[in-house]
Order: structure tokens, then sequence, then C-alpha cells
């Protein structure tokens, strides 16, 4: 890891809201830390070394929900389950503008299905779906910003 890569990373620890980043390869280790109240995640990323990351303290509630269309509160949603991100990055529905989507409202997934991508770190991450299913609800816009654990898709399980 050269000293730009760093730099990005930095930069990208303080906008995204994370406690604490620590990045382990052969022989470099390096440990980000901020101010904000600890919560401590594990998560194992598939093309990169094991990323400790601490989920993200929500600043300011209104800012993401901006991004992501609201759920009628009359809608029922106890039914259906949901995909949800297990990083924090950018989602995108398609591995590139000019290819297709991944999966549309009415598609029906399986297990193992890849139904997004999240960019981390110039990294770009294929999202598996765990459970199976028919895609009922697109809750997050194409290119916008994901926490972990934010909600992606709702599914009804068939």
């Amino acid at each position: 890891m050269d000293i730009k890569q760093i730099q990005e990373l930095i930069k990208f620890v303080s906008r995204s809201g994370v406690n604490e980043v620590a990045i382990e390869q052969e022989n470099f280790k390096i440990t980000i830390k901020t101010n904000q109240a600890p919560t401590v995640v594990h998560a194992t990323v598939p093309q990169a070394p094991l990323v400790q990351a601490a989920a993200p303290v929500a600043t300011a509630p209104t800012a993401p929900n901006a991004a992501t269309p609201a759920i009628p509160a009359a809608e029922d949603t106890s039914k259906y389950l949901t995909i949800k991100s297990p990083m924090i990055g950018t989602f995108y529905r398609s591995a590139s503008p000019d290819k297709p989507m991944f999966v549309n409202v009415g598609d029906e997934i399986s297990t193992g299905k890849v139904v997004c991508i999240i960019e981390a770190m110039k990294l770009f991450n294929e999202i598996e779906s765990e459970i199976s299913g028919r895609i009922v609800k697109i809750l997050v816009d194409n290119a916008s910003p994901v926490e972990y654990d934010q909600p992606l898709f709702l599914v009804e399980p068939i």
C-alpha cells in the first residue's frame, strides 16, 4: 500500500463515519481510528484481505432516508425477507452502465445469485443472495451510497 492509497483510505474513513478500520496484509498493517462511539463489525471481502470496520453511527437520520425511497406505512412488509448490505460502499444494480441489471422487481432469485455490486475502496464486490424468492421492491437507487446492514431488497419467499 503506497502513501496515496493510505491518504485515500483516511479520507474514506473520515467521510464514512466508521470508528476504526484495520487492514493487514503479508508484511503491512494499518489501523485508522476516529473519535466516534465504538461498535465493531467483522467482515471478510473476497477480493481483499481481512477488514475490520465499525458500523457507522447515524449522525443525520434524514440524509440516508432522502436517498432511499421510504416504504409506505400502510404496506405490510412483515411477510417479506430483506437482503441487507454486508458493507459500506456504493450500490450498483449492474456490472457497468451498458450491462443489464442483475435483478429487477418481479425476478425470481435463488441462493447464490448475484443481486448487486457494492464498491468499497475501489473494489467491486458481488453481493449474492442468501435467500430464494421473488424481488418485490428495490430499496436503494443505483449508484447510491449504502451503509452496513442497510436494507437493499425486499424478497417474497417462494
